[in-house]
C-alpha cells in the first residue's frame, strides 16, 4: 500500500509534508520522456545520416566511421537523456515537469549527483523484461510507490509545486549548515511557506530580521533587485 505523503521532521519536530507521487504520475512522466528523447534521437540519427551519407536510403554504403559518427550520437542522447537531465534540472525532467513531480530524497532534499545516477544504472533492471514492467509493479507494491532504482539510490517522486517542496529547496543552502540555530531555521521556513499569505511589508521585514539573525548577506549587485528577489535569492544559498 502507498502512503500519501513523506513526512519529515524539521529541527523542532514540526513535520513538513511532501506528496509522494503515484504510479500513475510516474508513468506519465516516463512517457512525455520516453517521446522526447526518442524523436531527438531520431532526428539526430537522420539529419546525421542525410548530411554524412546524402540519405537514409545510402545507409548500407557509410564506412564504420561514419555508421559511428552517426549512430553513437544517436545511442548517447537516448540513453543519457534521464541522468543528465536529472543532474542539472535537480531531481527533474521535461516530463516531470509536465506531470508535475520531482526527485527528492528520503529526507525531502534534492538528490546528489551520484544518487541520480545510481538510480539510472538501476533503470536497466526496472525495464525488464520490457515496457518497465519490473519498475512498474514495483512501484504498484511498494509502500511508497518507487522503483527499483528509487531503492537504491534512496530517491523518492513527489508532486512537485507544493509550498512545502519551495520551503525545503527554498532553505536547502542555509539548512545543511548545521552551525544555525535551529529555531531560527523553522521560522525560515515557515515564512517561506506563509509567503503570499502575508502583507509586503510585514513579510520583508521577518525576513530581513531572520536573514540578519542567521548571518546570511545579500551580495553586492543584487541591491537593485525588488526585496522579495534579494530575500529569495539569500534564502536559497546564493547568497554567501
Amino acid at each position: 500500500m502507498n502512503r500519501d505523503s513523506l513526512h519529515i521532521a524539521s529541527a523542532t519536530g514540526v513535520d513538513v509534508a511532501l506528496p509522494v507521487a503515484g504510479a500513475g504520475s510516474r508513468s506519465y512522466a516516463f512517457l512525455v520522456d520516453w517521446h522526447i528523447r526518442a524523436l531527438i534521437a531520431l532526428a539526430w540519427f537522420f539529419t546525421a545520416t542525410i548530411i554524412v551519407v546524402g540519405s537514409p536510403g545510402k545507409l548500407n554504403q557509410a564506412t564504420d566511421r561514419q555508421a559511428l559518427l552517426i549512430a553513437l550520437p544517436a545511442m548517447l542522447i537516448y540513453f543519457l537523456y534521464h541522468p543528465v537531465l536529472e543532474v542539472v534540472m535537480r531531481g527533474r525532467t521535461p516530463g516531470k515537469r509536465l506531470a508535475g513531480v520531482r526527485l527528492v530524497t528520503r529526507f525531502g532534499g534534492t538528490p546528489s549527483v551520484g544518487a541520480l545516477l545510481v538510480r539510472n544504472v538501476f533503470r536497466l533492471l526496472d525495464s525488464l523484461p520490457a515496457f518497465y514492467m519490473v519498475g512498474l509493479v514495483t512501484a504498484l507494491v511498494t509502500r511508497d510507490a518507487v522503483r527499483i532504482g528509487d531503492m537504491a539510490a534512496g530517491t523518492l517522486l513527489v508532486r512537485d509545486g507544493t509550498a512545502s517542496v519551495a520551503a525545503l529547496d527554498a532553505l536547502a543552502g542555509v539548512a545543511r549548515d548545521t552551525t544555525h540555530d535551529p529555531v531560527l531555521i523553522d521560522l525560515a521556513q515557515d515564512l517561506l511557506r506563509r509567503w503570499e499569505e502575508l502583507a509586503p511589508e510585514r513579510r520583508e521585514t521577518l525576513a530581513r530580521s531572520v536573514l540578519e539573525r542567521l548571518g546570511v548577506k545579500v551580495p553586492p549587485g543584487m541591491d537593485s533587485l525588488p526585496p522579495r528577489e534579494q530575500l529569495r535569492a539569500a534564502l536559497t544559498g546564493r547568497a554567501a
